[in-house]
């Protein structure tokens, strides 16, 4: 038989059934050692039927996931009613598969956040995603939680399978970075396994195979062209969709169709600009260091120097690194000691690092992101909630190309996400900034960079001024 000559092990009943064959890309999912499996790209490349055969032949507790019950049932639910045959394994009641030999595939979704507590106490073998970019990130971590076996030999693994677009895109692109980033800094070739890890503050950060907390993660991709089975004609369909979800599907591209959220406070081709015209030639300008100070947990204590509108590879420092303000006292006074001012935000240990920083007589500002604004935007009309949406709108008039100001961000991937994450919204004439927790439910993490480049816009003598006088 031919899945056997393929390798696939098949129990009786699953010999008893039509078997499926799959074709080269999905045989490449199937294959790959790695824990966590992103799949696809185009429309066409067989994604659901990847998710089902691994079910199928591969795994003895399945979970299959879409956003939505509606379209759980039109794709995965009914596709496997054809998939797997022998209908009288199929449980509507339970939506799921119990088929002989103790092979159970189950479905579900995740409509809302909270709908991962359904899942609380199961434990699958296999975790399949079908259209990912559905899903918040958040839904997509909380269910590693349930990928595992007691049963010994049986992997474990977690696959999970979209074409660009929808509400995800981002996240999963940041997640996949190697893979799908344009000039990520070590790029990955499709099917390559990297190893990944969160570090004692929480953080994920990349490693290498040998380290045992590392845990592997790839992408294979899938096109149109890559399944045998669909005729031109599909393609053809495919062709005839506007942008940017002809080149989304036709081709796979994950940068079609990016668009800001209208509330987004920087423009992301606002900061890519920036990012695009930096060098490391500092401009003959008086420095200024914003100070972002850590104040536990996975957040990371930050220094943004600034001269002009030109702005240095951004210093980091691990919050357990500077777990007073000693420590970071000590680096503000390595930033400027030579010359320059400091903008330190004095929230929590903060305070202590301004402290002794001017005991140390040297030239800083204590800022308050909570507290309140006298300035107004640079067409004067505006004013703002607090300090911190006085510094991000300011950073936003800085970067617009009509300021004419040139500026220079450093290259950083986590800086142009933190930076383009942050929303406002306008109450009583004021410009407001959202809450920091919504910033970093959306992030994963904290805008520590982000924050830094901020807070290196304040100078003395600033209030009632308006932006770029």
């Amino acid at each position: 038989m031919e899945a056997q000559r393929r390798g696939l092990k098949l129990s009786v009943a699953d010999a008893s059934a039509k078997i499926w064959m799959p074709q080269q890309r999905q045989k490449e999912a199937m294959d790959s050692k790695a824990f966590e499996t992103l799949y696809g790209g185009a429309a066409g490349g067989g994604k659901s039927d990847l998710l089902l055969g691994l079910a199928r032949l591969q795994h003895n507790q399945s979970l299959l996931l879409r956003r939505t019950f509606t379209s759980l049932e039109d794709t995965l639910v009914l596709r496997s009613l054809a998939f797997f045959g022998q209908r009288k394994w199929y449980n509507a009641g339970n939506h799921g598969w119990n088929i002989p030999g103790g092979r159970r595939v189950r479905f579900g979704y995740l409509n809302t956040d909270s709908d991962v507590y359904h899942y609380q106490s199961a434990q699958f073998d296999l975790i399949g995603f079908d259209e990912i970019t559905e899903f918040s990130q958040f839904q997509y971590e909380f269910m590693f939680s349930r990928a595992r076996t007691v049963r010994p030999g049986q992997r474990v693994r977690i696959v999970a399978c979209t074409n660009p677009g929808g509400e995800g895109n981002d996240w999963v692109m940041r997640r996949w970075a190697a893979w799908l980033q344009p000039g990520y800094s070590s790029p990955a070739n499709p099917g390559e396994l990297r190893w990944y890890k969160r570090d004692a503050e929480g953080t994920e950060i990349e490693t290498n195979k040998d380290d045992p907390d590392g845990v592997s993660r790839t992408f294979i991709p899938a096109r149109l062209g890559d399944n045998p089975f669909l005729s031109d004609d599909y393609r053809r369909t495919l062709a005839m969709m506007p942008e940017p979800y002809r080149s989304q599907l036709l081709y796979g591209d994950w940068q079609a169709g990016l668009t800001d959220n209208v509330y987004q406070i920087m423009p992301t081709d606002w900061v890519r600009a920036a990012m695009e015209r930096w060098t490391p030639n500092a401009p003959a300008e008086p420095l200024v260091v914003g100070v972002d100070v850590a104040r536990g947990g996975a957040d990371r204590t930050v220094l943004a120097r600034r001269r002009g509108w030109w702005w240095d590879r951004l210093e980091t420092h691990k919050g357990k690194e500077t777990p007073t303000g000693e420590e970071v006292a000590t680096l503000i006074y390595a930033a400027i000691a030579g010359g320059g001012t400091a903008a330190i935000d004095v929230v929590g240990i903060g305070a202590s690092a301004y402290d002794m920083s001017r005991a140390n007589n040297l030239e800083c500002e204590g800022i308050n992101f909570g507290a309140g604004s006298e300035a107004t935007d640079v067409s004067g009309r505006l004013s703002f909630s607090n300090l911190r949406a006085e510094s991000y709108w300011r950073l936003r008039e800085v970067l617009d190309p009509t300021s004419d100001t040139g500026a220079m961000l450093p290259p950083d991937n986590e800086l142009l996400a933190e930076l383009t994450a942050p929303r406002w919204s306008l109450r009583s004439g004021k410009i407001l900034v959202e809450p920091k927790d919504e910033i970093q439910r959306r992030l994963g993490r904290s805008p520590d960079k982000a924050d830094a480049v901020a807070l290196s816009l304040f100078e003395s003598e600033r209030p009632g001024v308006t932006w770029l006088d």
